[in-house]
């Protein structure tokens, strides 16, 4: 399942990547984790993904400050409230970055690229999306939520014609429900063509979901 498993440092980027068989270049799906994960957090999906797609993780740039929990962060300070655009422009000039050097380390096709976020990482996808819909060939956000204040930005349709895939926890009590729905109205408003999927679980995506997920990609 975890097979061919490869651990990679670009500067101060630590990735874990399964390179499929074959030459490629590879079609890409990146997985972004939420807070308090890192580049092994997203595996747990990666049976629902193509075998033949490149699949990359990356441990995002900031240490998440949990009082408890070790881990990373997408914001250098979480806020009150839920994280906006402006929150995410240092990691997101910091992940162009690194995609613009991935391929000199793997072969994938980086041109275009799915998307799969999770909480936290939901969020930041939907950031990078908003603002570089032509890399973007799906965005898949679970548990996650829109970033905040991106109203006015979306009447312009950054995400047309983007598949975007968003499933839920109607139990969620980290990202409650209706930020997911609210994610889901504000995508249509930007041009997303949307699939959704709740489930009566907590901060996960359920079974179904998580069959839907698979055809998604």
């Amino acid at each position: 399942m975890l097979d061919n498993l490869v651990d990679l440092k670009i500067g101060d980027w630590v990735l874990k990547a399964r390179v499929p068989e074959g030459d490629g270049p590879h079609p890409v799906i990146l997985m972004v984790h939420g807070w308090t994960g890192d580049e092994r957090s997203m595996w747990v999906f990666a049976p629902r993904l193509p075998r033949t797609a490149l699949l990359v993780a990356m441990r995002a740039p900031y240490v998440s400050k949990h009082p408890e929990i070790d881990g990373y962060s997408w914001v250098a300070e979480r806020v009150d409230g839920w994280s906006s655009l402006d929150d995410f422009a240092p990691a997101l000039e910091a992940f162009g970055g690194l995609i613009a050097a991935l391929p000199d380390h793997l072969a994938g096709d980086f041109s275009r690229f799915g998307l799969m976020g999770f909480s936290q990482g939901a969020a930041f996808s939907f950031a990078y999306s908003l603002q570089n819909r032509a890399r973007v060939d799906r965005l898949a956000a679970l548990a996650g939520f829109m970033p905040a204040g991106v109203g006015d930005l979306s009447a312009s349709r950054p995400l047309d014609g983007l598949p975007v895939y968003i499933a839920h926890g109607t139990q969620d009590e980290t990202v409650p429900i209706a930020r997911a729905r609210e994610a889901a109205e504000v995508a249509a408003v930007a041009g997303a063509q949307m699939a959704t999927c709740e489930a009566d679980t907590g901060h996960k995506i359920g079974a179904q979901c998580a069959r839907e997920l698979a055809a998604f990609f």
